[in-house]
């Protein structure tokens, strides 16, 4: 050990333990701090200081049984055991019952009951036919008598022993005491006990071979442990600072890491969405995470059998399973246009509409739910946006996960088209997600004609979809008063944070690795 380096590095705290004690002395975290008038807890920093620099070592440990009351035991030590209690109250009221005696005493029936069974067996006590309770003048044995009396007063003297929040230590007992407590104390479920059960266990520990050593080189360097850790304000003005010693100080020492709250990087990425999309005009939207199979896949035309219906795309709901009704005159326009094309122009599907099944109530699986909703009341020209969680049965990978957020819009007008549609495209990929390389791909989705979808390259993951979009068929519009030309999009915001946010998988967006999410930054 390098003897003046190490008291260089040692704390008041551990300055004090080396110069009061000697080295076969034995130390515990309780001697140290009664005697050093330590603070709680600074003991304990102390002695694993000194540890941990191989000063003292681990001599022996010693488990003690400890008692401390209950808040029954508070309440037994200010009113008194129920034995005592009912004892008092039956010498001046004789010929009360149980419940009698429990509703005047504030006490559970089982409480009074337990303890007329405990002063019963001892004699003190007896029940005649009508219940009523009454002392027994002439107990059977006037040893029982005493021991009975003994035991209600051992009771107490053990409560008065017991300061609150204070311990017992097993070792200050008598054997009479010793057998009393074992009938009022609990070490688990101690509830119902007036005094819970404590092991506690000391270690002691002694200084090693370098204790001597370690004492003379702080007498020659005259460190006390007294020395002045931190000058403050107080000390300045009255000058108390003045022929005092100092703790030298480390400057070389790294300053504690600072960890500065902020706004989670993926949160952020979509507020800053939000923002642009409202600078260009667009109104927001939002609904709830369920909804019916008409509003998610009927009002879109979305055949009634179409493979997306099946049970392991969407989610049901047990319970309600289906909703009450749904709204004229949509039910019935989007009927007519399934079946016949309706006044849409169109053939339709040519299959007869269920008007049951359409009340399925399911989790959102797409966005495009809200455009849908939005349709009836859409203001011409208008723009509209929304943030949106959905769920879809999925296999979960980099790219794909089983719940999941889309952003969705619509814009409507005279003068809505195509290229208008592949512009807002085009500023979701290289404005919002960042991405270097985009292109577009013939799509197909029900509802849409024509339809496209936009994809990026993404530096590790190569190509990949963000959404679809496209016009919405007059079959969509028209089923929900729509006159004019409606594009409409559905892109999958989680992936366009994966370009933003600089990741490899959609998985990290929601890491419960908090070290990775505070690196994280938006922007």
């Amino acid at each position: 050990m390098d003897i003046q380096n190490t008291i260089k590095n040692l704390h008041p705290l551990e300055v004090k333990v080396i110069l009061r004690y000697g080295k076969n002395d034995e130390l515990s975290v309780e001697n140290i701090e009664s005697e050093l008038q330590f603070k709680h807890g600074n003991g304990n920093q102390a002695l694993s200081w000194l540890a941990a620099k191989g000063i003292i070592s681990e001599k022996r440990r010693e488990t003690a049984t400890l008692y401390e009351l209950t808040e029954l035991g508070r309440l037994w030590k200010e009113k008194g055991a129920p034995e005592e209690r009912i004892m008092e109250l039956v010498k001046i009221k004789p010929g009360l019952t149980l419940p009698e005696i429990a509703a005047a005493l504030d006490l559970e029936n089982k409480d009074a009951g337990s303890a007329f069974g405990t002063l019963s067996k001892l004699g003190l006590l007896d029940m005649n036919n009508d219940k009523q309770v009454s002392v027994i003048s002439s107990p059977a044995t006037g040893a029982s008598a005493s021991a009975a009396a003994e035991q209600i007063a051992l009771t107490r003297s053990l409560l008065n022993m017991a300061a609150d929040g204070a311990q017992i230590a097993e070792s200050t007992l008598n054997a009479e005491e010793k057998r009393t407590m074992a009938g009022i104390a609990k070490k688990r479920g101690a509830a119902g006990a007036a005094f819970r059960t404590v092991e506690r266990e000391t270690v002691f520990f002694t200084f090693n071979d370098e204790h001597t050593a370690l004492v003379e080189a702080l007498k020659q360097a005259g460190i006390s442990g007294g020395e002045i850790g931190a000058l403050t304000a107080e000390m300045l003005e009255t000058g108390s600072w003045k022929g005092k010693t100092f703790r030298a100080y480390n400057v070389q020492v790294p300053p504690a890491r600072l960890l500065i709250g902020r706004t989670n990087a993926y949160a952020q990425f979509l507020e800053q969405t939000k923002d642009k999309l409202v600078s260009l005009g667009f109104e927001e939207f939002d609904g709830p995470l369920v909804e019916t199979e008409f509003w998610n896949s009927d009002a879109l035309f979305m055949p009634q059998f179409h493979s997306a219906r099946d049970i392991h795309d969407v989610y049901h709901i047990a319970e309600p399973a289906s909703a009450k009704k749904i709204d004229e005159p949509w039910l019935s326009a989007v009927a007519a246009a399934h079946e016949n094309g309706g006044s849409t122009g169109s053939r339709g599907w040519e299959y007869a509409f269920d008007s049951e099944f359409t009340k399925r109530l399911i989790l959102r699986s797409q966005g495009t739910v809200m455009s849908a909703k939005t349709l009836p009341h859409a203001k011409v020209p208008g723009k509209y946006f929304g943030i949106l969680r959905c769920f879809r049965y999925d296999k979960v990978d980099a790219t794909h996960l089983s719940d999941f957020y889309q952003t969705e819009g619509i814009m409507l007008g005279e003068d809505v088209n195509l290229r208008t549609l592949l512009g807002m495209l085009e500023m979701f990929a290289v404005e919002v997600a960042g991405a270097k390389e985009v292109k577009y791909v013939p799509g197909y989705f029900p509802f849409t004609e024509p339809s496209v979808e936009v994809h990026i390259k993404h530096p590790v993951l190569g190509w990949f979809e963000l959404g679809g979009s496209g016009i919405f068929r007059p079959e969509v519009t028209a089923s929900l008063g729509v006159k004019t030309p409606v594009a409409a999009w559905g892109i999958g915001i989680d992936r366009m944070a994966l370009m933003a946010l600089g990741l490899n998988d959609l998985r990290e967006l929601f890491s419960y690795d908090i070290e990775n999410v505070r690196l994280r930054r938006c922007g």
